[in-house]
Order: structure tokens, then C-alpha cells, then sequence
């Protein structure tokens, strides 16, 4: 499947305001599972120098700086991708490792707890009771974080929230809502309750069956050795398939904004953005 995917993000200021340097999480990162076949991006005002950077979780990200004053910035991005087959529950776990989960042990990494100590903090204590019995009802790792996506996809309803700020996973959990940021950090903070390394994902998401279902979207992924980082969406109870394209990934989830960046005045800056996606051959 060939689609296109049409991005963008403008910020209005209320009076000229000098640009600090910026940087544009807007470049899908690798995946197996599709090949961009056309792209181009266009930055009103031009630049006055850009280049690309990698940063420490090796997202690739483009970095900008501006001269003089503006009353806007505009970003137009445009991406032509093909999509290829991809059945998300094509893995194997170590089976040490589904055993010491099912054990109770948060030990799970061994010689990779160092590396990933920053995707295991923000636990939600709160909800200990309630992973336990799902845990409980689960024949095995991958059935646990199925049953899991789906239970919070159930009862957790998925809301639009237009703020920009990310609501705190006790918030979420008790407010039995929430927008797909919202639900996401929440679940990392769950999965993180008992052991299992997570981190947020922010990209595209595709799904020609679900209404609503063509937007700039929020996930997480979760790391089992043997199988990588696997990709949860609790917004559709689902794990990922080919139809999430990520833009960036980290364990701190105000990492991954699309545009990152600040501007100097005593002005006020609103956020306009839309993302449409659509299929250009079967």
C-alpha cells in the first residue's frame, strides 16, 4: 500500500519575536516495514542554516536557526510511504525472562538495567492491584500485555484534548480517561510497576477501518529481550502494526514534541496543526 501523509504545524505570535534554535522531530525513524518513496519539507521563514542531528536515544531530528524577527513559523512536510506486510506478533521472548516476570521478579534486564534504569522510573503503585489481576487471568507474557492494552482500551475512554501538556498516569488512572499521550504514559507507567521497560512513541499512526483513525499520534513500546521494543497502543487495545510510523521515541515523553524550541519577546504564540493521511494505490 502507497499513502501520503501531508503535515503541518504553524505557530502564531501575538508580535515579532527573534527565534531561538529549533529542532524538528518530523523525520520518520526506521522501520522494516515501510520505504519512503518521496519527501519534502518546506520552513517558513527559510533558515538561516540547518543540519541534521542524532541524539542520545539515536532519533534523527533536524535542527534550525533563525535571523531577525518573525510573527510566525510554518512547517510543511510531506511524505510518500510504502507499506509492507508486518504481523506485529512475529517474535520470540527468552523464555528466563517470561519466567522471572511470572515469578514476581523486577530484576528482569540483568546487564542491561544500567542502559535502561531511565525507562524503568515513573511506576504507578496505584495500580499494583489491578495489574495483579491481570496477571492473574494471563497464560503468558505476550497474553498479559494483550489482555492489558485491551482492559485499558475498555475502561479507559479516549478523549481529544487540545492542550499540549501530558496528564500525569495517576491522574489518567483515576480519572478513567484520557487522550492517547495520556493513555500511553500511563501504561508505561503500569508495565514499569512490575519490571518491564517502556518508552513513549510519537508518529503517525494509519488505520483506513477506524474512524478518526489518520492522525499525529501517541503509543508506547515495550522492551522484551528476543524481541526488541515491541509497539502498544491502548487508545485501540491493539500492538502495533505497519500502520504506526514513529517520528521520535524516548523514555521522557515531553522529548518526543514534533517541534522543539523557544522564542524571544514578551509575546503570546498559539499552536495550529493538522495531519491528513491518504492512500494513493492499493
Amino acid at each position: 500500500m502507497l499513502i501520503k501523509v501531508n503535515h503541518f504545524t504553524s505557530y502564531l505570535y501575538s508580535q515579532p519575536v527573534e527565534l531561538g534554535i529549533h529542532s524538528f522531530y518530523l523525520h520518520p525513524q526506521y522501520r522494516p516495514y515501510y520505504r519512503i518513496d518521496n519527501q519534502s519539507m518546506k520552513v517558513f521563514p527559510d533558515p538561516s542554516g540547518s543540519n541534521f542531528r542524532e541524539d542520545l536515544l539515536g532519533n534523527w531530528y533536524q535542527q534550525v536557526w533563525f535571523q531577525g524577527k518573525v510573527s510566525k513559523l510554518e512547517i510543511y512536510s510531506e511524505w510518500e510511504f510504502k507499506l509492507s506486510p508486518f504481523n506485529p506478533f512475529s517474535f520470540i521472548v527468552e523464555g528466563a525472562f517470561e519466567e522471572k516476570f511470572f515469578e514476581g521478579n523486577r530484576k528482569l534486564y540483568l546487564g542491561e538495567s544500567d542502559f535502561l534504569r531511565p525507562f524503568l522510573d515513573s511506576e504507578l503503585t496505584e495500580a499494583i492491584e489491578f495489574l495483579g489481576s491481570v496477571k492473574t487471568k494471563s497464560s503468558g507474557l505476550i497474553d498479559f500485555l494483550t489482555k492489558l492494552t485491551g482492559l485499558i482500551h475498555l475502561e479507559w475512554s479516549h478523549i481529544i484534548r487540545h492542550e499540549q501538556n501530558i496528564w500525569s498516569p495517576k491522574d489518567t488512572f483515576f480519572k478513567k480517561e484520557g487522550s492517547c499521550r495520556d493513555l500511553a504514559f500511563m501504561q508505561m507507567a503500569m508495565l514499569r510497576s512490575v519490571g518491564l521497560a517502556t518508552r513513549f512513541a510519537s508518529g503517525y499512526s494509519f488505520n483506513p477501518d477506524v474512524e478518526d483513525g489518520h492522525e499525529l499520534h501517541a503509543w508506547l513500546e515495550v522492551f522484551l529481550p528476543g524481541a526488541g521494543w515491541v509497539g502498544l497502543d491502548p487508545s485501540l487495545g491493539l500492538f502495533t502494526d505497519n500502520g504506526y510510523i514513529p517520528l521520535a521515541l524516548h523514555f521522557d515523553p515531553l522529548a518526543t514534541s514534533p517541534v522543539q524550541g523557544v522564542f524571544y519577546g514578551n509575546a503570546q504564540s498559539k499552536l495550529e496543526a493538522n495531519v491528513s493521511i491518504k492512500i494513493i494505490s492499493g
